[in-house]
């Protein structure tokens, strides 16, 4: 089931990514686009648009935008995450990341390995994170939102 079939993200007002963090982004948003879950809840006891929808993420005034449309563009829902509950994860998920990328440059594969699996574990966490905050928002299964929780982090690399 494919709900998203468009992810953007706003990154206007953000410095140019790193080759690392173009490169995860178009991993994440390509991944995202085979295969994702994605159903927004009706709300006010009006009945929302069905799937596809479009997705632009974005950071403003310091927190996570989340803006839904259909796919001719009509909006759907548009909510906004405080940014206080992922900065740890995506702190360690940086530093992490930092390793990883460092660790594929000069270490044999049985030590870049343990590196992935701690990075896949922080990773993880901030997928729950997601989850708990888009409750009654908007569900996702849980590989959507470790793909999302990349372009998180992508976003906050550049903040």
């Amino acid at each position: 089931m494919n709900d998203l079939k468009n992810v953007t993200i706003d990154d206007s007002a953000l410095p140019p990514p790193t080759p690392e963090i173009e490169q995860e982004r178009k991993v994440a948003i390509f991944d995202l686009l085979e295969d994702n879950s994605f159903t927004v809840p009706p709300r006010d006891g009006r009945t929302q648009p069905v799937p596809p929808y479009n997705l632009n993420l974005a950071i403003r005034d310091r927190r996570l935008v989340f803006d839904v449309t259909t796919e001719s563009g009509d909006p759907v829902v548009e909510f906004h995450l405080s940014l206080g509950p992922f900065r740890q994860a995506v702190k360690d998920y940086y530093q992490i990341c930092d390793s990883y990328f460092d660790a594929v440059k000069r270490l044999p594969p049985s030590q870049i390995e343990a590196v992935d699996m701690a990075r896949r574990g922080i990773h993880n966490e901030g997928a729950r994170i997601l989850r708990e905050r888009l409750e009654g928002k908007a569900e996702i299964d849980i590989d959507t939102a470790r793909r999302l929780f990349t372009l998180i982090c992508v976003l906050h690399w550049g903040g």
